[in-house]
């Protein structure tokens, strides 16, 4: 959702696959990305709509994602509780002997 955000306007399948890929570092197959927008949409926490066809897809629309307000609730939600899991902890984490 994060990608998502940051594409804003041009958050289409194939973009949020590279910022996924650029932010993790490594590869990680379209399906999966595709399955999980699927399921974020799912659950309410983006939206997505139908762009107008171009030539260079053969006519084929793309499809376009937005975070909804129940998905930026939800990132708000999930960067406090990390935050409260971490308050207190000296960083970086050193291993003890």
């Amino acid at each position: 959702m994060l990608t998502v955000i940051r594409l804003a306007e041009g958050a289409c399948g194939r973009a949020i696959l590279r910022g996924v890929q650029a932010g993790l570092t490594r590869d990680v197959a379209a399906g999966a990305i595709y399955a999980t927008l699927d399921r974020l949409e799912q659950k309410g926490l983006l939206r997505s709509h139908l762009g107008e066809g171009t030539p260079e897809r053969g006519g084929r629309a793309r499809r376009y994602y937005g975070v909804t307000n129940a998905g930026v609730k939800a990132l708000n939600e999930s960067r406090a509780a990390l935050q409260q899991i971490w308050r207190g902890a000296k960083w970086p984490i050193e291993v003890q002997r």
